[in-house]
């Protein structure tokens, strides 16, 4: 169901954004659920796994969709970030390469959008996801240090917030992500119905 030069082209990029990334930012940088929704796709669609492939998109179709909604509002205002989703994409001090790599974040919701529409949604998908989620969630909390703030478990924009207790910042970044989730399952499943 999902053609060979799809899951080709998949694996070739990751076969350059690893290594690549792994010298640039570190193995955590896999944390990010985006990188995660990257790796865990292309393994999806090799396995054709309508249940990898549905919890993928319920993590992250609508951050995804954030970031790319970003990406033109900024070129539209000449790098000026709107949202603060891609402010790194105009950062000189990274890489170019790095940052053009970067840019799997336009394809990522539209092919794993499509992933689902051909090998189904599975309804229970979400339900899978969420002590996944929470578990990226807390470990991206342990792991977090200024200059290292994954999945915005510290403050938005990649920056620490002082406005209330970190471990109160956390639990409302877990609450969020979780009304988040059930949103996108209760869309997607929608949409799907509606096919």
């Amino acid at each position: 169901m999902i053609p060979l030069w799809f899951k080709l082209s998949w694996l070739a990029f990751l076969a350059v954004l690893v290594p690549v990334y792994l010298q640039e930012y570190g193995p955590l940088n896999f944390l990010w659920l985006s990188s995660i929704a990257l790796v865990a796709g292309c393994l999806a669609a090799w396995l054709e796994s309508r249940r990898l492939a549905s919890m993928l998109l319920v993590a992250v179709l609508l951050p995804e969709l954030v970031w790319v909604l970003d990406l033109v509002l900024s070129l539209l205002l000449l790098g000026n970030p709107v949202i603060g989703a891609v402010h790194y994409m105009y950062n000189p001090d990274i890489p170019l390469h790095v940052r053009l790599l970067s840019l799997y974040h336009l394809p990522l919701p539209f092919a794993l959008l499509w992933m689902v529409w051909r090998l189904g949604y599975d309804a229970r998908a979400w339900k899978w996801w969420l002590p996944i989620g929470w578990g990226v969630l807390l470990a991206s909390y342990a792991v977090a240090e200024e200059g290292r703030n994954l999945n915005w478990v510290l403050g938005p924009h990649g920056e620490p917030q002082e406005w209330v207790a970190p471990e109160l910042w956390l639990a409302f970044v877990v609450l969020f992500c979780t009304v988040m989730w059930w949103l996108t399952h209760r869309l997607v499943r929608w949409l799907h119905r509606r096919r």
